[in-house]
């Protein structure tokens, strides 16, 4: 497969070297810092989508950048009709305009708040324990995330998805508070506050609680080496269908899960 890769942060530099390891080539890097030729793999570094040459040659394009330029770097790549795969959060407010760009344009996008396939493995098990706990209301739900502390956003794109699939499964909880509390959160409420701090490794943790016990789920990721290697594999399910009959369309991972492991 040969990758196109926007954004040459850690997370891009982390794609290249999987990508490689995994035999696949890399056509293009975009990064507007960007200067020279990468160490690895020996590809021109450009500045922007417009710079890119032989489009026809890119399979997908894999893109980790920062909220204000994830539109504008998704529609760019739609218009050359490359295949996109898109790890950005904090950007999906405008998805309905991607949406109708990338659809116009005949090509695909598959976006998630998270790739790490242990990430979203966890996501349905913290859903289907969710689903067993909506019988026993005497077990309270809630949670917590920490980050180190340049991530940007917060909550993070992480923990909406999975807050958000525990109040679709979880009758008595209506509604999330994500900042600190002074009061005692109310019954329909689900607390999921956030950490910023030092060096982190990006966790997530689910409790339900009881006056006899408390169950907890939680996801540690070691290292961006997970959300990598999801968003690989994102990209190979997205051109999977071949030159001549690439998916076309919206997609997110839940989409290339259900596929695979069929929920």
């Amino acid at each position: 497969m040969n990758i196109a890769i926007i954004g040459y942060g850690k997370m891009g530099k982390m794609i290249e070297q999987i990508a490689c390891e995994q035999g696949h080539s890399i056509s293009a890097i975009v990064d507007p810092m960007a200067a020279g030729t990468s160490v690895l793999t020996g590809t021109r570094l450009s500045k922007s989508i417009v710079e890119i040459e032989n489009t026809n040659a890119i399979d997908a394009a894999i893109e980790f950048t920062e909220p204000a330029r994830a539109v504008a770097n998704i529609l760019a790549l739609a218009e050359r009709k490359i295949p996109v795969v898109s790890g950005t959060t904090g950007w999906h407010d405008k998805l309905a305009e991607v949406e109708q760009a990338v659809n116009a344009a005949g090509t695909s996008l598959l976006w998630s708040s998270n790739f790490s396939i242990g990430v979203n493995l966890f996501y349905r098990i913290a859903w289907y324990a969710s689903t067993l706990a909506d019988s026993f209301p005497e077990y309270d739900v809630g949670g917590f995330e920490s980050h180190h502390n340049r991530k940007l956003d917060s909550p993070s794109g992480t923990a909406k998805s999975l807050v958000d699939g525990v109040l679709s499964r979880i009758e008595r909880k209506k509604t999330a508070v994500w900042e600190t509390l002074s009061r005692r959160p109310l019954p329909e409420e689900l607390h999921f506050p956030s950490l910023r701090l030092g060096s982190v490794p990006g966790t997530h943790s689910l409790f339900f609680d009881s006056q006899a016990d408390t169950i907890e789920i939680t996801h540690t990721a070691r290292s961006r080496e997970g959300f990598a290697s999801g968003a690989i594999r994102a990209a190979q399910w997205l051109s999977s269908a071949g030159s001549t009959n690439k998916r076309k369309g919206i997609f997110t991972i839940d989409d290339m899960l259900r596929e695979i492991v069929g929920i």
